[in-house]
């Protein structure tokens, strides 16, 4: 793989410490949802930095998205979610991962497992899904510490919105169950662990084993099951699928950890 310009044709911000970035690459190859690729910024002294970003929507043509989250004295992370204008170019190598992944064509039915940031490359998956015109189910359970730290929170009040009213859902009120008639048939369940929004009925905490085996679907060579988050937390989500019944073979896990941001 080569290094190749990437530039900045536009940007969200998704929270106060996250911001997604649209880069334009000519020649970009196409990638699959779940894969990820290395940023590199160069200084004008000649120093190098380099990350590794997971994409957060699927292909289209030459434009990718990364989110990226600031981390606490980050190097680079600080610099692309405050300073990197748009208009600005860095270098993009990728798309790298051929494991975690998952596409309408090849993927069916999921369980997607999210822990803080580990929801932007499940985020891809979930476009990709809502894109294509199957029935194939999807649940999302996303774990996150407060409202304001939830990322893609318009798209995500969207599917609550087209869900069935959580009263008539018999998995448990707090779960947005999607239409299984429909091609919307995605679930969406959002576990806030230290402030929950006002008038949730789920007080706040980790995501439980009961709750990963109750609102998961139910175990079967045909239901791929993706988690991603920090290494406690995708260690903990995959050894509950397994206790719930799901085969280790059909668990994927991407993690991160400190990288120096």
């Amino acid at each position: 793989m080569r290094w190749q310009p990437a530039e900045l044709v536009a940007t969200r911000t998704e929270s106060a410490s996250a911001r997604t970035l649209v880069l334009r690459v000519p020649g970009w190859p196409g990638h699959r949802p779940g894969q990820h690729l290395d940023v590199r910024l160069t200084a004008p002294d000649g120093y190098h930095a380099e990350r590794s970003y997971s994409l957060a929507a699927p292909a289209d043509g030459d434009h990718i998205e990364i989110t990226v989250q600031r981390v606490r004295d980050g190097e680079v992370s600080g610099y692309l979610v405050d300073v990197f204008p748009v208009g600005a170019f860095l270098e993009v190598r990728g798309p790298v991962g051929g494991w975690f992944v998952w596409t309408p064509e090849t993927g069916g039915a999921a369980v997607l497992i999210a822990g803080g940031s580990g929801i932007v490359p499940l985020a891809a998956m979930l476009r990709a899904r809502r894109k294509a015109v199957t029935a194939n189910p999807f649940r999302l359970l996303y774990s996150v510490r407060t409202p304001e730290d939830l990322l893609y929170a318009d798209e995500l009040a969207e599917l609550r919105r087209a869900a069935l009213t959580p009263a008539a859902d018999p998995i448990g009120e707090v779960c947005y169950r999607g239409d299984p008639e429909s091609d919307e048939n995605i679930d969406l369940f959002l576990a806030y662990t230290r402030t929950a929004p006002p008038g949730d009925p789920r007080p706040p905490g980790r995501l439980t084993r009961t709750e990963i085996a109750r609102l998961a679907l139910p175990p079967s060579p045909a239901v791929a099951c993706y988690v991603c988050g920090p290494t406690a937390f995708v260690e903990f989500a995959a050894d509950a699928l397994v206790s719930a019944g799901h085969a280790p073979a059909m668990i994927r896990t991407e993690r991160f950890g400190p990288t120096g941001g």
